[in-house]
């Protein structure tokens, strides 16, 4: 075993450890977390050990900064504290639920208060996890484990067919459908599209549009947007005008006919 290890290069490890570095090389993709936790000594030891088992880690330090922060990236779990500076930790689970786009990334409380009417409301919120402080690293390793090999076996909860008036988006099959006939889009136009519907009816600047769809390439300007935005509405003929555009900032995509004449 130790020279299995020795191998693999997880020399030093344990077999826990060496098993959930397996099963995200195997089963999950580069999983990411979203820490929430102001107190920045424990958010830097999350980050470290949940870094050594094989996991992605950004870390926020407020509520204010996580909802920027699940707007901007794609998590596939959420670490959060209860007692947080401003917004507490059960009003952004309660504002992580409410929201289309966030409402099924589980998350997991991980809090010094252990009351019972404290972890009532925080099951009763909906999250998926309680774990109090102080914890076991090993523990709450296992547990983000459990919930991600769970949320893997269900094939997650993402809806494969985003849906708004007369136009689909099948992911799965990568098809654009307006009124039931099928649009030919470039791959950028696809996932451009894909982004603004996501987060339907809400602001999107031009630069997290561009973070959503080409990763932040310092070489494109975000005028590249513009171009985009423009071929798809012209893709769209008159169903083009439901997506928006906010001068000075970026667009948004509507679904009442009236505020997207608005435009």
């Amino acid at each position: 075993m130790k020279n299995l290890w020795m191998l693999s290069g997880f020399g030093g490890s344990t077999i826990i450890e060496v098993k959930d570095h397996l099963f995200n090389l195997i089963v999950m993709s580069d999983p990411m977390l979203l820490v929430v936790e102001d107190d920045q000594d424990l958010a830097n030891l999350l980050e470290y050990n949940l870094n050594r088992a094989g996991y992605k880690c950004h870390l926020s330090g407020s509520a204010e900064d996580a909802l920027v922060e699940l707007s901007r990236k794609s998590f596939d779990l959420v670490l959060l504290d209860i007692m947080l500076p401003g917004m507490d930790g059960f009003e952004l689970c309660q504002k992580i639920r409410q929201h289309q786009l966030y409402k099924d990334i589980p998350i997991i409380m991980v809090t010094a208060k252990g009351e019972e009417i404290d972890r009532i409301l925080g099951f009763e919120l909906g999250i998926d996890d309680y774990v109090i402080k102080p914890f076991s690293p090993r523990e709450l390793n296992l547990r983000v484990r459990a919930i991600l090999k769970r949320e893997r076996r269900q094939g997650g909860k993402m809806p494969e067919v985003l849906k708004t008036g007369g136009l689909e988006i099948d992911l799965a099959r990568h098809i654009v459908t307006l009124d039931g006939k099928e649009l030919v889009l470039t791959l950028m136009e696809f996932k451009l599209l894909v982004a603004l519907l996501k987060r339907k009816g809400e602001a999107q600047s031009r630069e997290m549009l561009l973070s959503d769809v080409w990763d932040i390439d310092k070489s494109i300007s975000t005028r590249t947007i513009d171009t985009h935005i423009t071929r798809i509405r012209e893709k769209l003929g008159e169903s083009g005008s439901i997506i928006k555009t906010l001068r000075g900032l970026g667009y948004k995509l509507v679904e009442n006919n009236d505020e997207a004449h608005a435009r």
